[in-house]
């Protein structure tokens, strides 16, 4: 048998048969995202180590988890967050969707570690009120953390609410005339009181409660929220098991609204507020205070002779001097045990 001839085994090339790449630099790239016209609003109610639990249209029941979508980056997500939601939406073990836009917060509560840190961490958003929790005895209460929380929740856009508990071990009278004159609401939340109160508070809407460990903060989610135990364990673990103390998550009150139980504190940092954003919450003394000197720190003689806080009258000067003590308290931060 012959062997071909080379010429035979040769093909006949042209111009169409030359493949170009373009070089990197000159290729065509789009940075346009998809709509995700699909998505569904969801409110954050958990997180845990990159995974969040997200309640769909705010529904206990339909409790999906969620990871961040790439095109976020590291948008920040936090509880308290309405997100929207694309992707497995069952809620079934071991489905991820993924969230893929944070809507505008309505209010923010933040603090950072110390007065000294930078660095703000936001507690929860989207909150309509702060449960702040204060024991009357054992510890002993500390006007200061009640305001510095009172600090956060006004420049945050947050109503804040007194809870006092163990008001059987002392007269919860005298702890709360400290704040008479700031115009908050006052609940009893030992376990010989009527939490009916404290319910009709709260029903309907977003809570947050903060408290330092130890004064009954949560003996009251647990008369709030029934089986309240059980619920943090299905709510925090976003389907890997576990659940995370350090971590704020929201539990749905049985008569509507949620209740986020917060970490317990032992200082709570007011690095990013200034006396400027303190006055800046409360609109008549925020126009008394256009009067003052520059460089008026508000807080009275002798370092302020001329405050013009001092030249209001009854029940806003009252309430001014109130305002006096939460900016003192942004120049301390002590631990509370």
């Amino acid at each position: 048998m012959s062997t071909p001839r080379r010429s035979s085994l040769r093909r006949d090339w042209d111009e169409s048969d030359v493949r170009v790449r373009p070089g990197k630099s000159t290729r065509p790239r789009t940075k346009t995202r998809p709509d995700h016209l699909d998505a569904q609003r969801a409110m954050v109610i958990s997180k845990d180590r990159g995974r969040w639990g997200c309640a769909i249209d705010g529904d206990p029941n339909r409790r999906v988890v969620a990871m961040r979508a790439r095109e976020l980056g590291r948008t920040p997500v936090v509880v308290g967050d309405y997100v929207d939601v694309v992707g497995d939406l069952s809620g079934k073990p071991d489905t991820l969707a993924r969230i893929v836009r944070v809507h505008e917060r309505s209010t923010v509560l933040r603090r950072t570690a110390d007065d000294t840190d930078p660095f703000e961490r936001i507690v929860v958003a989207n909150a309509a009120q702060l449960l702040i929790v204060v024991a009357l005895a054992d510890p002993p209460p500390r006007t200061g953390f009640v305001e510095r929380a009172l600090v956060a929740a006004y420049v945050g856009g947050v109503t804040p609410v007194l809870c006092l508990t163990k008001s059987d071990l002392a007269d919860p009278e005298e702890f709360a005339s400290a704040f008479a004159d700031l115009d908050i609401d006052v609940v009893l939340g030992g376990q010989a009181d009527d939490v009916g109160p404290v319910t009709e508070l709260l029903n309907g809407k977003v809570t947050a409660m903060l408290g330092h460990s130890g004064v009954g903060k949560s003996t009251m989610v647990n008369r709030l929220v029934p089986d309240a135990f059980r619920a943090i364990g299905v709510v925090s673990g976003v389907g890997k098991g576990r659940h995370t103390s350090t971590q704020s998550v929201a539990l749905p009150l049985p008569g509507g609204g949620w209740v986020v139980d917060t970490p317990g504190v032992r200082s709570f940092g007011l690095a990013h507020i200034s006396p400027g954003d303190v006055l800046g919450a409360f609109s008549d003394l925020d126009e008394a205070a256009k009067n003052c000197p520059r460089g008026c720190t508000h807080l009275g003689p002798p370092a302020d002779p001329e405050c013009a806080l001092d030249q209001l009258e009854g029940h806003p000067y009252r309430r001014a001097m109130a305002v006096r003590h939460l900016l003192a308290a942004l120049t301390t931060n002590d631990h509370w045990a």
